[in-house]
């Protein structure tokens, strides 16, 4: 689902909210409901336009590699064939033409240069000049039909709106002239028939029905093929298809007049959506010029839903969502099924590029880590940059394969970098569990007090959630459950916030969650009984939500080259025993002849998220620290621990974020944050910020440690007081030895970044640093 949400500086607005609903991804759902003060539109009742009498028939369709269904190479049939149309003097008003002709309600955007690759056959429209008000793009004027100059370079390409035309009729007038006509429907539905699918949630088995002309449709199943089952199990976000009780089915339908669609289906089963399937044959007219499905019934599909949404015989799926294999993964996606694609090489997790990423292609990692096909495969690293290398470039899938490493590729990514890193949105199934939440009293959709339907006395309840710890990792779970992106904040008081006074009853406490919940109700609570001695109303628990967050990774190679030890004297910690960045024992320290031995190192913070890292707090709130002499935006920003093998820290250290800022940054990206002259901290995306290894606190005290092997870790935002995309990779870890003298540091490496099993063994390395004691 997409929205698009404004913000402007320093104004009051008046902000209108749309909701676009993938066309045929919304069957499943309840009807959605519109929040408060946003009005629900009325019923639009469709008109077929009216094409001139001196406008020739054509037909439309978009083709090439498609990144979404609902995009593509325009191609026209006219005279017989298939051509393409010239980019040249094309429009936006000419792309609403062309998807409006193909049952779209708008067009978001089009494309030049043949972006999804280069047609074939003529080239039949160049000069385009519409207005936007055309019924066909066959009125808009042109050079004339076939008449250009362009090569298929210059073949143009649409973006439409995912929403379809309310009650579109699909022209069938060229019908007989046409061979491997794409099929255009308004909407398609899997609707459960047999009691024990109609009350089960997420529904697998039923009958297909489609949408045409506003009217729900069954398909005859005399020419149904598994490969169909399969293209519409894939679109409802399961993997897989398997075979039903006939018998049953059988039973049913003879009982029932059906209302038969006028078509067969007719896909090769490697589509990620129907509206890339051919039509099938025209069904037969009875006398009452009804559609007839002689010695068949209506298509059943029944699918096989991914683990994670399985049915249990416990609650009804299961709590958190763990992925089936291990060889792919997703990473920073705000919602469940989404995510940058990474994949497990010689015990090394690494990205894909971007470079021939398609649906197909996407399609195969969505069914491998238990959901449906693809509905967006997505490049250049919109939802975030990876870290190490890039495994996979020029994936090339024929949409059958049970992983994507089994698909054909090149290995050499030379010419990639991580600003291709490419990753997919899979359609998952519909749970329901939007409706079983709302945020309240907010300025916009994305923000409010959260209010839960619970169950109280054998009825359902809208009441607050105890804000007591709760913290921006639940907030996470709210916003994904909401499909409303990643959290922003998360609020402990609620009083500027007017939500329902009928639901200021605490129906949820003691909420403590992992993060990776589908729903609040998954996370940790205290069931029915409810403890909250703050009470909810003003109280109650809040959350704002954004489509974007920031990721903060520490590079681990610099960690390694920079460390080093140095005896310090004591008369020079003084400020730093102030801000407690020394061990217990330094109070007993002689200032004048005394010394502590410190672990020293250099970190530099990337962002590679996709949206700017900024403090917590505003200035407003910033601490002035008197013997340093500087602001700390955020009192703990990075833990430093030193541990024993067998876990347990034997000295810490900690930095507060006196100054974050964009030291560095890629070639392209402009720095935004200064910390001089008070100026505004963060990080921007694509910027990193340096904690060199010579200032204050930059350290660990390892004075009281013993010689040994150890481990040695780093944390960023260890309290998560900033949300970010992914916190996985907000650990480093190295090896380290001390030899009383010296300190070796090898194997450094962000959390994550390997296989379990070699996290485990956590041995390999590649030599040795000699960094001896420095003496100041």
């Amino acid at each position: 689902m997409e929205r698009f949400l404004g913000f402007t500086h320093n104004h009051c607005f008046v902000m209108l909210f749309f909701i676009s609903l993938s066309p045929l991804g919304f069957a499943q759902y309840e009807h959605w409901p519109y929040l408060p003060g946003y009005h629900e539109p009325p019923p639009q009742v469709y008109q077929p336009p009216q094409r001139p009498a001196n406008i020739p028939k054509i037909q439309l369709r978009l083709a090439g590699q498609k990144r979404k269904h609902n995009e593509g190479r325009v191609e026209v049939f006219y005279s017989g064939e298939w051509g393409t149309v010239c980019d040249d003097d094309f429009s936006i008003h000419a792309a609403h033409v062309v998807c409006r002709e193909l049952g779209y309600v708008e067009a978001v955007s089009w494309l030049p240069s043949s972006k999804y690759g280069k047609g074939e056959g003529k080239i039949w429209m160049d000069n385009v000049h519409c207005n936007g008000k055309e019924t066909t793009l066959a009125a808009c004027t042109s050079n004339g039909w076939g008449v250009t100059d362009c090569k298929h370079t210059e073949d143009v390409g649409v973006v439409c709106s995912e929403k379809r035309i309310p009650g579109f009729k699909f022209d069938n007038s060229l019908l007989n002239q046409i061979e491997n006509m794409n099929i255009q429907v308004e909407d398609i539905r899997i609707r459960a028939i047999l009691a024990t699918y109609r009350k089960r949630v997420p529904v697998t088995e039923g009958y297909v029905e489609v949408k045409d002309e506003g009217t729900w449709k069954q398909i005859c199943d005399k020419h149904w093929t598994m490969k169909n089952s399969r293209v519409v199990c894939g679109m409802f976000g399961f993997p897989s298809e398997r075979k039903y009780n006939t018998n049953v089915y059988k039973m049913f339908a003879s009982r029932r007049k059906q209302h038969y669609w006028a078509y067969s289906m007719d896909c090769s089963g490697n589509e990620a959506h129907i509206s890339s399937c051919k039509l099938g044959n025209h069904l037969n007219v009875n006398a009452e010029k009804n559609m007839t499905c002689e010695n068949g019934m209506p298509a059943v599909v029944s699918c096989v839903p991914g683990r994670a949404f399985a049915p249990s015989s416990h609650s009804g799926f299961r709590k958190a969502f763990r992925q089936e294999q291990p060889l792919v993964r997703l990473k920073g996606g705000a919602n469940t099924g989404e995510g940058r694609v990474e994949v497990l090489k010689n015990g090394e997790w690494g990205t894909v590029c971007d470079d021939n990423w398609n649906l197909v292609s996407a399609s195969v990692v969505c069914r491998e880590l238990g959901f449906g096909s693809a509905k967006e495969a997505i490049t250049g690293a919109r939802l975030g940059q990876g870290m190490g290398p890039i495994h996979l470039n020029e994936i090339d899938c024929t949409g059958f394969e049970k992983s994507v490493t089994d698909c054909k590729f090149n290995m050499e990514s030379q010419g990639c970098n991580h600003e291709e890193d490419a990753a997919v949105r899979c359609n998952v199934p519909a749970m329901g569990f939007q409706n079983q939440l709302r945020l309240s009293g907010g300025r916009n959709p994305y923000e409010g007090r959260v209010e839960v339907l619970a169950e109280r006395n054998g009825t359902l309840k809208w009441g607050t959630v105890c804000s007591e710890n709760w913290s921006t990792v639940e907030a996470m779970v709210v916003c994904r459950q909401l499909g409303l992106g990643f959290a922003s904040h998360a609020f402990q008081e609620t009083w500027y916030w007017h939500g329902d006074i009928s639901a200021d009853n605490v129906v949820m406490s003691g909420v403590k969650c992992s993060g990776t919940e589908m729903s609040l109700a998954h996370c940790r609570h205290d069931g029915a009984d409810v403890s909250c001695p703050r009470g909810g109303g003003r109280f109650g628990a809040g959350v704002s939500c954004s489509e974007t967050a920031p990721d903060l990774v520490l590079n681990a190679e610099l960690v390694e080259q920079t460390a080093y030890l140095e005896d310090r004297p004591m008369f020079m910690l003084q400020c730093a025993l102030e801000e407690n960045c020394l061990a217990s024992s330094a109070v007993n320290t002689s200032i004048t002849s005394g010394y502590r031995r410190l672990l020293r190192f250099s970190s530099q913070i990337h962002n590679n998220g996709q949206s700017d890292f900024r403090p917590k707090n505003g200035r407003h709130a910033w601490v002035w620290h008197d013997c340093h002499r500087h602001y700390h935006s955020m009192e703990v920003f990075t833990h430093y621990d030193l541990l024993n093998l067998n876990g347990t820290k034997v000295a810490e250290g900690h930095k507060a974020s006196f100054c974050l800022e964009d030291t560095e940054c890629e070639a392209d990206v402009q720095k935004q944050y200064e910390c001089a002259n008070f100026g505004e901290q963060g990080i921007t995306v694509g910027c990193w910020d340096v904690y060199r290894h010579d200032i204050d606190c930059q350290w660990i005290d390892i004075t009281d440690v013993p010689p040994g092997d150890y481990l040695f870790q780093v944390v960023i935002n260890p309290n998560y007081e900033v949300a970010e995309s992914d916190y996985s990779n907000n650990v480093m870890k190295c090896r380290s030895r001390y030899d009383g003298q010296r300190i070796w540091m090898y194997n450094c490496h962000i959390g994550g970044s390997f296989s379990e099993e070699t996290e485990q063994k956590f041995e390999h390395f590649s030599g040795l640093t000699n960094n001896k004691v420095s003496t100041r």
